[in-house]
């Protein structure tokens, strides 16, 4: 399995009172999920806040398709949807599929990089930024900004 796909294990505390999985453990996983990625590519959390740059969100959007239980054999797996050619901006997918390999939920999260100094958007300088962003797998369609 590829650093950008991984099996995940639903905990007890991602349930709701309906014995599934609560929606904001989607959100949660998708969270981890990127910052491992990023990490296992050498874009650590030190190194970004040596540098003084991170991640933002502008928006997050999850379409739920099939209930996930406790049970559940789910795998993650994380592309960029949309990216600036600078990766100053960018859309990053995820799918979580059950073990008959059935789209339970797809996440997608519109982010960019902030200056954490300066409290402003801005391009990250460190061409391990750009090199990161560019080595994560695309969507089928995906578009350049």
């Amino acid at each position: 399995m590829s650093t950008f796909s991984k099996k995940i294990s639903i905990r007890w505390s991602d349930l709701d009172p309906n014995f599934h999985m609560r929606h904001s453990a989607y959100y949660d996983f998708g969270a981890q999920h990127r910052i491992e990625i990023l990490a296992q590519q050498g874009l650590t959390i030190q190194l970004m806040q040596k540098q003084h740059f991170g991640p933002i969100a502008f928006r997050e959007e999850c379409i739920f398709r099939k209930e996930i239980y406790l049970e559940d054999q789910i795998t993650i797996s994380t592309k960029i949807g949309k990216m600036k050619a600078d990766a100053s901006r960018w859309t990053i997918v995820h799918e979580l599929h059950n073990h008959e390999g059935l789209l339970c939920a797809k996440i997608s999260i519109d982010g960019a990089w902030m200056d954490t100094k300066l409290r402003k958007l801005a391009t990250p300088t460190p061409a391990i930024a750009l090199d990161v962003m560019n080595s994560i797998p695309k969507t089928d369609d995906f578009i350049v900004l």
